[in-house]
């Protein structure tokens, strides 16, 4: 059967580390060497210093999946580059945290290579990125009512689901943002960091609608060789058990807003998220 699925391409391929990234044919249909951004050119950007975004972002990177094979994951970097574009573009300025301050883990294998304004990006920030700040430490000192955040935003990548939903400093950010108002931005897998809000009380996004990964589509993509195994648990059935409801069916450029939870469902959604995200936090500052 190996041999058969190295023949047709589905074969996940061997890393250094004895973890598995997609295979060839799984490559092929769901990455690309370009993305579709589209410049994020806003009218009247953010000028001031007061407002900046908060993306909090995946330091693990090996998902240990329903049968004990490792995949090899960590933050998409489309979904953390060109939502990230939008909102430098729109005015506003980043600071980049992992849950201890270790090196945030992008999804190598997924990296747009022939896209200049995103590879632009991975360089102007790679020592952000390899020296983030640490979401422990800011929640301990930093998150109280003079922090100049806007927005908090949560990049996709199945990496997403590693370290972060049951992260008690992640948690006690969600529920920060939400108190005062401030924008929380998820894409694709991104949305399962949302399970972070989880305490004793009520959830805070029970009744709320957004677009996420399908967990249909995670069920399919083993049969490509996209991951060595099935998921070791399903981000949105256990958000639908705490009254979450997911607009989209399918892995598409969907995106929702509501109230100050903005989401999106795939890489595809990445560029329309973005704007949707960035244009949301404009508009915030004017009002």
């Amino acid at each position: 059967m190996s041999f058969f699925r190295k023949l047709l391409k589905i074969a996940p391929m061997t890393t250094a580390d004895g973890a598995f990234t997609p295979s060839p044919l799984a490559l092929k249909l769901a990455t690309s060497k370009t993305t579709d951004y589209d410049g994020g050119v806003y009218e009247a950007p953010y000028t001031g210093t007061q407002h900046r975004v908060l993306i909090v972002c995946t330091q693990e990177q090996n998902m240990v999946m329903a049968n004990g094979k490792k995949f090899s994951t960590g933050n998409h970097p489309v979904e953390l580059g060109v939502p990230m574009l939008h909102i430098l573009q729109a005015g506003f300025e980043v600071d980049i945290v992992t849950p201890t301050g270790a090196p945030v883990v992008i999804e190598q294998w997924a990296m747009p290579e022939a896209d200049e304004n995103v590879q632009g990006l991975f360089r102007d920030y790679a020592d952000a990125f390899a020296n983030p700040g640490s979401l422990a430490d800011f929640v301990a000192h930093k998150m109280n009512d003079d922090a100049p955040y806007i927005g908090v935003y949560i990049p996709g990548g199945h990496g997403s689901m590693l370290g972060l939903p049951d992260n008690a400093d992640l948690g006690k950010l969600l529920r920060w943002a939400h108190q005062r108002d401030t924008y929380t931005l998820a894409l694709c897998h991104g949305p399962a960091a949302l399970l972070a809000a989880q305490d004793d009380a009520d959830f805070i996004y029970a009744g709320y609608k957004i677009a996420a990964f399908p967990d249909a589509v995670d069920k399919q993509t083993p049969s490509i060789g996209y991951m060595p195994g099935h998921m070791p648990w399903m981000f949105g059935e256990k958000l639908r058990a705490l009254g979450v409801t997911l607009v989209n069916k399918k892995a598409d450029a969907s995106c929702h807003a509501d109230r100050r939870l903005i989401t999106g469902a795939s890489p595809q959604a990445a560029n329309p998220f973005g704007r949707l995200a960035a244009t949301a936090l404009l508009n915030a500052v004017k009002s």
